[in-house]
């Protein structure tokens, strides 16, 4: 497959040194998206990955199972960004209710970035907590910053994950490729 890509002529006369600009650009700016909600840092890691192997081929040290581990920590990372707020609301003593109403909070927060990551989750377990547990004001606003505390530990991990990928990418170049 990797071949095949490779013989079209787009890749040809594509220099060592260019293909390492273009790729450390490439991991600059997905080390960038895993702190910032504004880029998808870890797709960006893992496009880098990819073109990395497609500028250089097999003189990249990539293998084609360090993909396999880069999408499956980068399918890890996005499923416990997104369950942490509900995961939070129910750590914080939340119900079943507040954990929905923070997941879909953080949901529609991702449309009204940055101040929705957060303001998200808080609002939605609060609402499912009044709304259909009919929890008094306290315990409601308790399951609300447990969703908070929940989003923040799911941020944490996505940059934790997005060492690990740039780690894992720079094993397999030049140690584990090799």
């Amino acid at each position: 497959m990797w071949e095949a890509m490779q013989s079209s002529g787009m890749w040809q006369g594509v220099g060592t040194g260019a293909a390492w600009i273009v790729t450390g650009c490439l991991l600059a700016a997905g080390a960038v998206g895993c702190v910032l909600p504004v880029l998808p840092g870890h797709l960006i890691l893992l496009i880098a990955a990819v073109a990395h192997r497609l500028m250089l081929g097999e003189a990249s040290g990539l293998r084609w199972w360090s993909f396999l581990v880069l999408v499956l920590l980068m399918a890890v990372s996005q499923a416990f960004e997104m369950l942490s707020g509900a995961a939070g609301t129910k750590w914080f003593g939340g119900t079943r209710w507040g954990a929905i109403g923070a997941l879909v909070g953080s949901i529609v927060g991702l449309f009204f970035l940055p101040f929705g990551l957060l303001l998200g989750p808080l609002i939605g377990a609060v609402v499912g907590e009044v709304a259909f547990s009919r929890q008094q004001a306290k315990p409601a606003l308790m399951s609300g910053v447990g969703s908070v505390v929940g989003t923040v530990a799911g941020m944490g991990f996505k940059i934790v994950v997005g060492v690990m990928m740039i780690a894992w990418f720079f094993l397999d170049v030049f140690w584990i490729g090799n």
